[in-house]
């Protein structure tokens, strides 16, 4: 059955409950605790909960204290830890509306803004400002993530820059109209670097930060891997079939494979979402091998596929072949 939604005015709804660290995140309990806002209705801008995601405690603590005192908090990782997906469970357990901007190459200042657009109103040409995703988020209690901070364009990131200072006002010029945040808006950012560029040849297409821009994020937190029962706890929970050991095996090969990114020697990894898909070809194809091209192998270059080979051989005590 299809999880329902109240319908509800978002330019009126604010938080109208609380819930506290201890009861409703225990995992943070050892760290502190205070209360934190929360929806006691779901909208359909709500994220679906996860129960197999794995929060790690002390992402998890950085990112509630931005809910819960506005704060901004800035993520920072390697690709496939779940980034993103860590704020948007945490945005799912508190019923907070959520919403996701990928600040790409493809990504422009008017995107983000605004533009003039013309429409047919009376048989006449009129030109009306339609706003652009910043001016909508901002009115509205919503959680706004930044994904890919660090690949955002320089005018782009002057645009955000403004959204950072303490009262968060964002002033569009070409209206005269200056935007009072919503009490409930929270901005949170994820990135593969932490404003460095690309200084370790790892990620091409991130930007040197200022330091004028990475002194407004409030808090700074940094996500790791999981811990490999951890990791197969979540791959077992979504894909039963496959047993605990042979699961065993595939994160182990997972961590090999984030090794050998971090040190250069590959260029891809695995993700647990990679494995997920590992393990949901296993079930389409019935072979391990097939599906482990399918899902990883084959997104390498013909010469780091021998250096994956020896990790598989290694992890599985038998030849890719």
């Amino acid at each position: 059955m299809a999880e329902s939604h109240a319908s509800i005015d978002l330019l009126q709804f604010q938080p109208n409950k609380t819930v506290t660290l201890h009861s409703a995140f225990p995992e943070c309990s050892e760290f502190a605790n205070f209360e934190i806002a929360a929806f006691a209705e779901k909208t359909e801008l709500v994220p679906v909960v996860d129960d197999a995601y794995q929060l790690n405690p002390k992402a998890t603590l950085a990112i509630l204290a931005g809910f819960a005192f506005n704060r901004r908090v800035l993520l920072q990782g390697m690709h496939g830890t779940g980034k993103s997906t860590h704020i948007e469970q945490i945005a799912a357990r508190l019923n907070w509306p959520c919403m996701r901007i990928n600040l790409d190459g493809q990504i422009a200042r008017m995107d983000l803004i605004g533009k003039d657009t013309i429409s047919i109103e009376d048989g006449k040409q009129i030109t009306k400002f339609q706003e652009g995703l910043i001016p909508w988020s901002l009115q509205r209690p919503i959680a706004l993530i930044l994904d890919e901070y660090d690949a955002g364009q320089p005018d782009v990131m002057f645009v955000i820059q403004r959204m950072l200072e303490r009262e968060g006002r964002l002033t569009l010029l070409d209206q005269n109209r200056v935007i009072e945040p919503n009490p409930a808006f929270r901005i949170f950012a994820t990135s593969n670097t932490v404003g460095l560029g690309n200084w370790n040849g790892l990620y091409q297409g991130t930007q040197l930060l200022n330091h004028g821009q990475m002194d407004r994020w409030d808090i700074v937190a940094a996500l790791d891997y999981l811990e490999p029962h951890e990791e197969a706890g979540i791959v077992l929970a979504k894909i039963p079939e496959l047993s605990q050991d042979l699961v065993g095996s595939m994160v182990a090969l997972a961590n090999l494979t984030r090794k050998g990114f971090e040190s250069g020697d590959l260029s891809t990894l695995m993700s647990t979402r990679t494995l997920i898909t590992w393990g949901e070809n296993w079930k389409i194809f019935k072979d391990l091998r097939l599906a482990f091209d399918l899902a990883f192998l084959n997104k390498c270059e013909a010469e780091e596929k021998k250096l994956v080979a020896e990790y598989f051989q290694r992890c599985f005590a038998s030849e890719l072949t």
